[in-house]
This record gives C-alpha cells, sequence and structure tokens, in this order.
C-alpha cells in the first residue's frame, strides 16, 4: 500500500493594496500606480489595484465614528485587512499629503484592533516638480508611522512626471525604470520576509513616554 506524506504547499503569492491619493482623472500617481500594479504581477505577486474614490470619506467626526462610519473607510479598512503590504502614490498638495489621504487615514485609525500597526507600506509620488512630489512622502511617513506602519525606507518620487512616461504607461528613461522596479523587488523581499518570517509581535501604544491616563492610554 503506497504511503502517503505530507508535502509541503507552496507559498501563496504576496498580496499587494496599490492606489493612486489623487481624484484626477489623469493623474500622473494614477498612471505611477498602475505601473507598479503591472510590475508586482510581472515579479510574482497579486496587485488589488483601487481608486482613491473608493476609500473617500467625509471630514472626520468622532461623534459618527462608532454610529457610522463612512463606506470609504469600510472599504479601505477590508481592503487593507485583505492584503500582505500596501503602495500609495501620492500627489503633493502645497508641500504635503492631500488632505483627502490623510483625512481616510484618521477614519481608518479608529478601527480596533488598529490595522495599520505592523503593516508594510511603500511611498511613491510623481510631480511636475524637480522634486517629484518628495515632501508629501515625508509628511505622509508620520502619521503612519505614528501608527505603527513599517514604511520602507527607499520612497520612489518621479520628478518632471508629465514628461517622464511613454504614451503606453512606462517610463521612459531606462535607468529611472530600472530604479522603479528594482525598488518594487526590493518592497516585495520585505514583505515575503515579514509575512514567512515574522518578528515578535509588538504592541502599539499611541504615547509610549505618557503618563497612563483613561483619556489618553491608547495600547494594544
Amino acid at each position: 500500500m503506497e504511503n502517503k506524506t505530507n508535502t509541503p504547499q507552496p507559498p501563496q503569492p504576496l498580496r499587494f493594496l496599490v492606489f493612486s491619493a489623487s481624484l484626477r482623472k489623469d493623474s500622473l500617481n494614477t498612471r505611477l500606480a498602475h505601473l507598479a500594479t503591472e510590475l508586482i504581477a510581472k515579479n510574482g505577486g497579486i496587485a488589488d489595484y483601487a481608486t482613491m474614490s473608493e476609500f473617500d470619506c467625509p471630514s472626520f467626526n468622532q461623534d459618527l465614528e462608532t454610529s457610522h462610519p463612512p463606506a470609504g473607510a469600510a472599504e479601505f479598512h477590508k481592503r487593507l485587512s485583505a492584503n500582505d503590504a500596501f503602495i500609495i502614490s501620492s500627489p503633493e498638495y502645497n508641500g504635503s499629503m492631500p488632505g483627502l489621504l490623510k483625512n481616510m487615514i484618521d477614519w481608518v485609525s479608529r478601527y480596533r484592533p488598529q490595522p495599520f500597526n505592523e503593516s508594510n507600506a511603500l511611498l511613491m509620488s510623481a510631480s511636475p516638480s524637480m522634486a517629484g512630489g518628495n515632501r508629501a512622502l515625508w509628511s505622509l511617513r508620520v502619521p503612519l508611522e505614528h501608527l505603527g506602519t513599517r514604511v520602507f525606507p527607499n520612497m520612489f518620487s518621479l520628478a518632471m512626471a508629465h514628461k517622464a512616461y511613454t504614451p503606453d504607461g512606462k517610463i521612459a528613461d531606462i535607468t529611472l525604470a530600472k530604479r522603479f522596479e528594482d525598488n518594487l523587488i526590493a518592497f516585495m523581499g520585505v514583505v515575503e520576509a515579514a509575512k514567512h518570517y515574522p518578528c515578535i509581535k509588538k504592541a502599539w501604544v499611541e504615547f509610549l513616554g505618557e503618563q497612563p491616563d483613561p483619556v489618553t492610554e491608547r495600547v494594544e
């Protein structure tokens, strides 16, 4: 009689939520997000592409957070939970991140357990400016890292983006295109390590050095 042994199952492909934080139809950041989804698939991952309109929320109101959370926050929370990591391509508005993106983060941060803690994120931007929207990404790191997100150190900002794409949506400069893909592959490697070789789970404490008080003590 044949002996049956348990053979290890092949690992499941990594899943990435990818979206542009712009509502504009012809957004340069939406093009960059589309390119990221193509490269994720090319390198063995699964991209869950979304639009910012799916996550857009009315202004945060704590009176409504438990009684009537907006559909955009619920959708982002669901998609965040269904993926191994997330990638945001964010425009720069007046030297910072778009207000609608920060507002969405504020809404979703109120879910429990707090969903950003120990998640992995890659930030990128595209702008006609010489800095490529990079200042928006530095401001975006602040709330995400405060909430416990492991933000990938190497951010990608595509400068002069209105001239940077080919007609089919690729990055025209060969060197920049390789940097973009290499950076994405490096992030995928970090996510794979976090998924299959997790470190000790860490509690999330909103204000680590503050005196404990029922009003401010938010610990998980």
